[in-house]
C-alpha cells in the first residue's frame, strides 16, 4: 500500500504555513481596503501572523501614456486621475517639476491660486479620509458631515474651472481659468464657517471613547521604520517625524505663510499608533484653513495665462520635484529629449511607499484590527497601481 504525501501549504511568498495557520484573504473587493487593494492574512487563529498586500487591479499605464502624448500640457489630465481625490494636488506637483524643467517664472498670483487650491484639496481629501475611517471603525454619523463640508469645497472648485473631480485647471504656466470675483468672498466664508466643525468632528469622532480605544496602540509605526520605508506625510508625521515638504523643501510661495507642522505625540496611547495618524490629518486641516485665509489675505492681482508657453520644447535635461500632497511626497521626475513629448515620466507615489510598511505594523494584531490599521494608512488606488 502506498504511502500518501501531503504538501505542507505554502503563502504567496512561498512561505511554508504551520498546521496552525491559515491564509485569510481581505479584497480585492472589500468594504475596509478603501479600493481594489487583495490583502493576503496569514493568521493563527484571531492573530495576524503575516500580510502581503497585493496591489495591480487598478494599473492603467499612466507614465507610458504620458510619453506618447503630443505635449506635456495633455498630460496634466493623466495626472488628476492618480490621486483621484486630490487632483489639484496632482497637478500642482507636475507642473512644479515641467516649470522647473522649462525654467519659466509664474505670475505670482498664480502661485497663491495653486496653494489655495491645494489646500482646499487637501481638507477635501483629509475629510474623505476621516469620514470612510469613521465607518471603518463603526460610525456612520462622521461621515455624513465629512461629505457635507467636502460638498462646499466642490463647489468652490466647480465655479472655478467647470469640474468637480478631475479638474485639469493647473496648466504649465498659469492656470486654466482666473478665479471668479465672487470666489475670494465664498472662500472666506466657507473657512469662517468650517473652523467650528473641525472641533465638533473631533468631538463626535476623534475623542470618541469607542474610536480611540480602536485606534489606540493598535498599528505602531516607530520613526526609524517609517524613515526606512520612505513613509511619508500624515504616515510619518503621525510617527512623530517633524517632516513636512511644505516648510523643509519649499515650493511655491508657502514660505510666505506662517502655519504649523503636526506630529503625532502619543496622547491616546503609543506614538505612532492609528490615532495619532487620525488626528495629524484633524489637526492639518486647521493649518490648512490658516494658510488658506492668509493666501486669501494676500493675493496678489495678475494675469494667470501670461507664462504659458504657446510652444512646450524643454532642452534635454532631466528634473525631479516633489511636492507635500494629503498622503505625503508626491515626486515626478522628467526627463526631456529636446522634444515636444516628455522622453520619460516616473511619478514618485506617497501611498505606494505608505502601503509597504503594512506587514510591519500589523504583525500580532487581530484582524478586526486590519481594518483600523489599513484605513490609518489613506491609500487610494488609484495613486499606488498608477
Amino acid at each position: 500500500m502506498s504511502e500518501i504525501i501531503t504538501t505542507p501549504p505554502v503563502s504567496s511568498t512561498g512561505r511554508t504555513l504551520r498546521t496552525e495557520e491559515m491564509i485569510l484573504n481581505m479584497g480585492p473587493q472589500h468594504p475596509a481596503t478603501h479600493g481594489v487593494l487583495r490583502l493576503e492574512l496569514v493568521v493563527d487563529g484571531e492573530i495576524v501572523v503575516d500580510v502581503i498586500p497585493h496591489i495591480g487591479y487598478l494599473h492603467r499605464c499612466f507614465e507610458k501614456h504620458c510619453e506618447h502624448m503630443t505635449n506635456y500640457q495633455q498630460v496634466i489630465p493623466y495626472t488628476d486621475r492618480m490621486d483621484y481625490v486630490a487632483s489639484m494636488t496632482n497637478e500642482f506637483g507636475f507642473v512644479v517639476a515641467a516649470e522647473r524643467l522649462l525654467k519659466i517664472q509664474v505670475p505670482e498670483r498664480v502661485d497663491y491660486i495653486r496653494v489655495i487650491m491645494a489646500e482646499f484639496q487637501r481638507i477635501a481629501s483629509h475629510l474623505i479620509a476621516i469620514g470612510t475611517y469613521g465607518i471603518d471603525i463603526g460610525a456612520f454619523t462622521p461621515f455624513l458631515y465629512c461629505f457635507r463640508d467636502r460638498e462646499k469645497i466642490l463647489d468652490l472648485f466647480e465655479m472655478t474651472c467647470g469640474a468637480r473631480l478631475l479638474y485639469n485647471y493647473m496648466w504649465v504656466g498659469g492656470l486654466s481659468h482666473d478665479v471668479p470675483p465672487d470666489f475670494i468672498p465664498k472662500a472666506k466664508e466657507f473657512c469662517t464657517y468650517f473652523k467650528p466643525n473641525i472641533k465638533e468632528l473631533n468631538d463626535l469622532l476623534t475623542y470618541n471613547e469607542i474610536f480611540v480605544k480602536r485606534t489606540a496602540n493598535v498599528g505602531v509605526l516607530p520613526a526609524d521604520v517609517a524613515i526606512n520605508y520612505g513613509c511619508s506625510g500624515p504616515m510619518l508625521r503621525g510617527s512623530g517625524v517633524d517632516w513636512d515638504l511644505r516648510r523643509d523643501d519649499p515650493y511655491s510661495v508657502y514660505h510666505k505663510f506662517d502655519w504649523d507642522v503636526c506630529v503625532g505625540k502619543g496622547e491616546m496611547g503609543t506614538v505612532g499608533d492609528c490615532w495619532d495618524r487620525h488626528i495629524v490629518r484633524a489637526r492639518e486641516m486647521e493649518q490648512s484653513v490658516r494658510i488658506i485665509e492668509q493666501a486669501l489675505e494676500q493675493i496678489p492681482e495678475g494675469d494667470v495665462h501670461a507664462a504659458i508657453p504657446k510652444r512646450i520644447r524643454p532642452n534635454p535635461g532631466e528634473v525631479y520635484a516633489r511636492i507635500e500632497s494629503p498622503r505625503g511626497e508626491l515626486g515626478y521626475y522628467i526627463v526631456s529629449d529636446g522634444s515636444a513629448t516628455p522622453y520619460r515620466i516616473k511619478a514618485r507615489s506617497p501611498a505606494f511607499s505608505n502601503l509597504s510598511v503594512i506587514n510591519e505594523i500589523s504583525k500580532g494584531a487581530m484582524i478586526a484590527d486590519m481594518v483600523a490599521i489599513a484605513g490609518s494608512i489613506d491609500i487610494v488606488l488609484g495613486e499606488v497601481d498608477r
